[in-house]
């Protein structure tokens, strides 16, 4: 990988830290650590975060929900879902549509992993996919 890897997030990392999900937690955590950091740059897929936030606002509020989108654009890019993403991603043989979507967002902004708990989920993977531990391991 280059000097400064490309990632792009599941929103089960994004989920682990801010539910503070065990065992996850801290792994995911140092992740996000990373990316805030500048070591890495993370990408989360436009759609994880519209997820993200009615998940939040469901279990806290809307004014919680917010602060936290806000937070995280703060240092996280979001790698564009468009028509182009969608389509390409309805010919992946995957199982769940929504991981399609994410391993083309991953590619079409030049992410070197698509970084996951669930790697099992984005086979045949057209780029590394990779548990949080393990691509920490590599930095």
């Amino acid at each position: 990988m280059a000097n400064k890897p490309v990632v792009l997030i599941d929103l089960n990392v994004l989920m682990d830290v801010l539910q503070k999900r065990e065992p996850f937690y801290e792994t995911s955590a140092s992740l996000l650590a990373a990316v805030e950091t500048g070591r890495v740059q993370g990408t989360v897929a436009a759609h994880s975060l519209t997820t993200l936030f009615t998940l939040i606002q469901k279990g806290r509020s809307s004014a919680k929900a917010r602060a936290t989108i806000t937070n995280l654009l703060q240092f996280i890019k979001v790698a564009p879902v468009d028509q182009s993403t969608l389509e390409q991603a309805l010919n992946l043989d995957f199982k769940d549509y929504e991981d399609a979507v994410q391993m083309i967002s991953a590619l079409q902004c030049k992410a070197d992993c698509l970084v996951t708990r669930n790697t099992k989920n984005y086979q045949p993977a057209l780029l590394p996919v990779m548990q949080p531990v393990d691509f920490l391991g590599t930095l």
